[in-house]
């Protein structure tokens, strides 16, 4: 038993993740390429390699003949009668060659063979593993900044963070451990190249999953995100069991769950509400914390009308329009927010059916009842879907 090729072989399955079989393919090759080298041709060269015990023999067919030309290929019948008195002429005989006594350039070469196969395989290897973890969260150590990119340390393989991929408020230092999501992996030659992302919202999906138990089992379900990366975020989530509450499960005992994630992207506000199959249901939803008036969703255009309170009007758009445009790319919709003032100057509750009272009444729809508020509170103020599609009354 060749014991220290075969601790060698173990060794390098182990750290490099390649397989023992190919290690041995490899080492058959280089034997090969060893015998080309030393004898200038090796098409007649057998190589056997018992996997369990790593003992390798190294053959050369040759042909019994009477008058010897090429001794690499050809046997005198009295060197084979030596050998076997059964041989005669035109059988074929296996003669082992001593691979100690190749030169050192075969040697060199050979080793070289299986150099090259060990880093393709480890290659291969670091791929195969890294390509599984496309859109998933990892771990990794700041290094250094590369012009304006970043070089995070992922263990056996580096990645590049890019600028265009970067929070632009955060600046990290050398050795600080950050959490990336893989955004995609590229087999060069050198190596899997791997991109990362602070900005992308499957991050903020991914660390929900690893902090909320009940998003990761299915039970609570992310139905949508929408994100502005550094600034703030809104999450829709629906419960797949009648008894579990999707928000509280994200929100976790005194903000716990929430917070820890919040933690991690640097002070990220983090908006989560109810999802609902009602489109006009989930935009006043999505609109949180301001509270409507009325919400007609047109599901034909993805177009929808909002009318508000008018102390609410400049909360339900938010700084620099934040809330309305982060609202819209949740629910797909595009929303016209209205105050309740500019809405009844426009006819608007005339149009939606809306009888206007004083100032201070509710608002009542004609033929409708009021509907319970997402915060458990009965609302104020209805809030209808009706599909337009028809008569197109409301636009943009």
């Amino acid at each position: 038993m060749n014991k220290e090729l075969l601790e060698a072989l173990n060794i390098l399955e182990k750290e490099n993740n390649i397989s023992k079989e190919t290690l041995l393919e490899a080492i058959e090759n280089s034997l090969l390429t060893a015998c080309k080298n030393h004898f200038g041709k090796a098409d007649n060269v057998k190589v056997t390699i018992n996997h369990d015990t790593c003992d390798f023999h190294v053959f050369a067919e040759k042909e019994v003949v009477e008058t010897v030309e090429d001794p690499l290929l050809q046997i005198s019948l009295a060197d084979a009668k030596m050998a076997d008195p059964k041989y005669d002429l035109g059988d074929v005989i296996r003669c082992q060659i001593d691979s100690k006594k190749f030169g050192r350039i075969a040697t060199q070469n050979a080793k070289n063979v299986i150099l090259q196969k060990i880093r393709e395989e480890g290659r291969k290897s670091l791929y195969n593993d890294w390509y599984c973890q496309e859109r998933e969260v990892v771990t990794g150590i700041v290094q250094r900044y590369l012009g304006k990119n970043v070089s995070i340390n992922l263990g056996k393989v580096d990645a590049i963070l890019n600028e265009t991929e970067m929070v632009k408020s955060e600046v990290f230092k050398a050795t600080e451990r950050i959490k990336v999501l893989v955004l995609e992996v590229k087999d060069t030659p050198k190596g899997p190249r791997i991109s990362v992302s602070r900005t992308h919202p499957d991050l903020v999906k991914r660390l929900f999953e690893s902090e909320v138990a009940e998003v990761k089992d299915g039970t609570v379900e992310i139905k949508a995100i929408a994100r502005e990366a550094g600034s703030r975020t809104k999450i829709a989530v629906k419960s797949n069991e009648a008894n579990v509450d999707p928000v509280g499960a994200c929100v976790g005992l005194n903000g716990a769950r929430v917070n820890s994630i919040v933690n991690e992207l640097r002070g990220e506000k983090i908006d989560i509400i109810n999802w609902d199959e009602n489109p006009a249901y989930l935009i006043e939803n999505a609109l949180s914390p301001a509270k409507v008036i009325c919400v007609v969703a047109d599901e034909e255009s993805k177009e929808a009308q909002v009318i508000v309170p008018d102390y609410q009007l400049s909360l339900a758009i938010g700084k620099e329009g934040q809330n309305a445009r982060l609202a819209a790319r949740l629910t797909g919709f595009k929303i016209d927010i209205k105050s309740e003032t500019q809405a009844r100057e426009l006819g608007l509750f005339e149009e939606l059916g809306l009888e206007y009272q004083d100032p201070g009444a509710p608002y009542e729809e004609v033929g409708s009842d009021y509907k319970e508020g997402g915060d458990g509170e009965t609302s104020d103020y209805p809030v209808e879907y009706q599909d337009n599609s028809q008569n197109g009354d409301y636009q943009e």
